[in-house]
């Protein structure tokens, strides 16, 4: 009896030290749109994201509304007449680190990653594959990623008179930080 106790809480803690989820709820995904006249640049920090350190398996989601222009008119046109936030007001990723075996992410140090999922914006999911750094600094990661996103992929259409002020692709860039998980008691 006293050995299976003592293997069973050897498991417990084995498995939380090289298997760990990492989490964040305050996660920064922005875009930058490149056009002749006009750049349009947006940021969104509530992204919640998280990361499974055994499986690579990673997950964002994040509400279309928390994206935060310069100007008030160009956010409320984002959020009503492109992406009708209303209709769709999420956009989600559900991926893995596809070079996990060469890569141990509970290590210290930087690590170049490749991410491919899928990602939903506007109702519309596509496959993506993006390279990614991973960071492992003082018990957090830190995830880096810059990606393009055609926006006609995604069923989001530019009315032609204001066709030269919205680039066809945008720029998407991920900034997390992500803490260890911590099981609720």
């Amino acid at each position: 009896m006293k050995h299976t106790l003592f293997f069973a809480a050897f498991l417990l803690i084995a498995g939380q030290i090289f298997s760990q989820k990492f989490i964040t709820r305050n996660g920064h995904i922005s875009f930058y749109s490149e056009a002749p006249l006009e750049n349009i640049e947006a940021h969104n920090y509530q992204a919640s994201s998280i990361i499974d350190t055994e499986t690579g398996d990673i997950v964002f989601t994040l509400l279309i509304k928390g994206f935060e222009f310069e100007k008030a008119l160009m956010q409320e046109h984002f959020n009503e007449k492109y992406l009708e936030s209303d209709q769709f007001p999420k956009s989600t990723f559900e991926g893995v680190i596809t070079n996990l075996d060469e890569v141990n992410l509970l290590e210290e140090g930087t690590h170049q990653v490749q991410v491919k999922g899928k990602l939903t914006i506007h109702g519309v999911t596509k496959e993506v594959t993006a390279p990614a750094i991973i960071e492992n600094k003082d018990g957090q990661l830190v995830a880096k990623a810059k990606f393009p996103v055609a926006v006609a992929d995604y069923d989001i259409t530019i009315p032609k008179v204001v066709a030269n002020n919205i680039a066809e692709v945008v720029d998407v860039t991920v900034d997390v930080t992500y803490d260890p998980y911590q099981a609720k008691k």
